[in-house]
C-alpha cells in the first residue's frame, strides 16, 4: 500500500508547528554534535539529523497520554513528545536536571511526565515493552472499563531490528490481540555499518504486516507531508480499537551512527542524494510556494528556537552532577543495606547477601 498518490494539505497553523518541531530537532542534535566534541557529553551519542519527518510527523499527531517507545537514536522523539529542550540537554550533560537526573544519557531518555517510555541501548529492546504498553491501555479499557482509556502507544524501531526475533514476537500478539499500537520502522538504509540490503532476504519491511493481518504502509520519510497523512490514519485506526498497524518510513540519517563512527562505508554518492532531499528544506519550501508562511515567519521561528537551544546549553552546563549517594538509586529493588557509606565506600551490610557470595 502507498501513500505517493495521496494529496496531502497542512493547513498555516499547522505547518509552521511542524516546521518549528522539525528545526528544533536538527538545531538541537547539531548543538549535540558541538557539545560533545567539546567534551560535554560522554559515552555513545546517536544523532537523528535527516530523519525529523518521522518523529514529528507522528508524534504530533500524539495525545498527551498517548505513549512513545524509542530507541537509543532518542533525543528528537523526547523533544517532539514535549520534553524540554532543557531536561534532554542536561540529560545528556549527566545533570540532576535531566529528565533522568543524569542517569540515564542519551541513549536512555525517560519521562513519565510525557508519557516517553524510554530509549533503549540495543536494537528492538523497545519493542516488546511497547507492546505491553499497548496492552495495558486495552487491559484497562476491556476489563477495568476505564472509558477514558484509549491512548496509543508508537513503537520506534529501525531496519536492523526488523530481522530480529522479537520484531515478528511482537506483530504476531499486537495482531491477536488488536492492540493498539503503531509499529514504525524508521529504515534509515543502514544498520551501523550493514546496508539494509545485505541484511533482509525481502527489503520491503512493510510486507511483513499482512502476513500477521495488520496493515503495511510504505512512506517517503523524508516527506512529512506524507508521513503525517499515514500517521494520521494509523494512529486514528488504533484508537478505534482496530489494532496495529506496521509503517514503514524510508528516511536517511545524515551523520554517522554515531558520533564516534567517521561514517566511511557510505558511498559518497548516496549520501549527497539523500542530502539533496533534506526533509526541513523540502517542508520549507512547500510552505512558501504555497504561501503558508512568508520568509519572515520561519527565520521568526528559526531564532527562537536557536536561543532555546542556547539556553539548553547554558542551564545544563550550570547544573550540578548527581551526589556521588545517587550512584545506586534505582538499582536494588529494597535498597535497605546497600548503598555509599559516611566514608565515601560502597557498603553491603545484607549477610544473606555476602554469604551467598562467600558460597560461590
Amino acid at each position: 500500500m502507498s501513500s505517493s498518490v495521496v494529496k496531502l494539505l497542512i493547513t498555516k497553523e499547522e505547518g509552521l508547528e511542524v516546521f518549528e518541531d522539525m528545526y528544533l530537532g536538527r538545531a538541537f542534535e547539531d548543538m549535540c554534535a558541538q557539545m560533545y566534541y567539546r567534551g560535554k557529553m560522554f559515552g555513545f551519542v546517536h544523532l537523528y539529523n535527516g530523519q525529523e519527518a518521522v518523529s514529528t510527523g507522528f508524534i504530533k499527531f500524539l495525545k498527551k497520554e498517548d505513549c512513545v517507545v524509542s530507541t537509543y537514536r532518542d533525543h528528537v522523539h523526547a523533544l517532539s513528545k514535549g520534553v524540554p529542550a532543557r531536561a534532554v540537554m542536561s540529560e545528556l550533560f549527566g545533570k540532576t536536571t535531566g529528565c533522568c537526573r543524569g542517569q540515564g544519557g542519551s541513549m536512555h531518555m525517560f519521562s513519565k511526565e510525557h508519557n516517553l517510555i524510554g530509549g533503549f541501548a540495543f536494537i528492538g529492546e523497545g519493542v516488546p515493552v511497547a507492546t505491553g504498553a499497548a496492552f495495558s491501555a486495552k487491559y484497562r479499557r476491556e476489563v477495568l472499563k476505564e472509558a477514558d482509556a484509549d491512548d496509543v502507544t508508537l513503537a520506534f524501531f529501525g531496519d536492523g531490528t526488523c530481522n530480529n526475533g522479537q520484531f515478528f514476537e511482537c506483530l504476531n500478539m499486537a495482531a491477536l490481540w488488536k492492540l493498539p499500537i503503531v509499529f514504525v520502522v524508521e529504515n534509515n538504509l543502514w544498520a551501523i555499518g550493514m546496508s539494509h540490503l545485505r541484511a533482509t532476504s525481502d527489503p520491503e519491511i512493510w510486507k511483513k504486516g499482512p502476513a500477521f493481518g495488520m496493515p503495511g504502509v510504505h512512506v517517503d520519510g523524508m516527506d512529512v507531508l506524507k508521513v503525517r497523512e499515514v500517521a494520521k490514519e494509523a494512529i486514528s485506526r488504533a484508537r478505534r480499537g482496530e489494532g496495529p498497524t506496521l509503517v514503514e518510513c524510508e528516511t536517511y540519517r545524515f551523520r554517522g551512527h554515531s558520533l564516534a563512527d567517521p561514517d566511511e562505508l557510505r558511498d559518497p554518492a548516496e549520501k549527497a542524494r539523500y542530502a539533496a532531499r533534506d526533509p526541513i528544506t523540502a517542508l520549507k519550501k512547500y510552505l512558501l510556494e504555497n504561501k503558508l508562511a512568508s520568509e519572515q515567519e520561519l527565520k521568526a521561528i528559526e531564532k527562537k528556537v536557536d536561543e532555546l537551544v542556547e539556553d539548553a546549553v547554558e542551564f545544563a552546563d550550570a547544573s550540578p552532577h548527581p551526589a556521588r549517594s545517587q550512584l545506586l538509586e534505582n538499582v536494588f529493588a529494597d535498597p535497605k543495606g546497600f548503598g555509599i557509606g559516611p566514608d565515601g565506600r560502597y557498603r553491603c551490610e545484607d549477610p544473606k547477601f555476602t554469604e551467598g557470595t562467600a558460597q560461590v
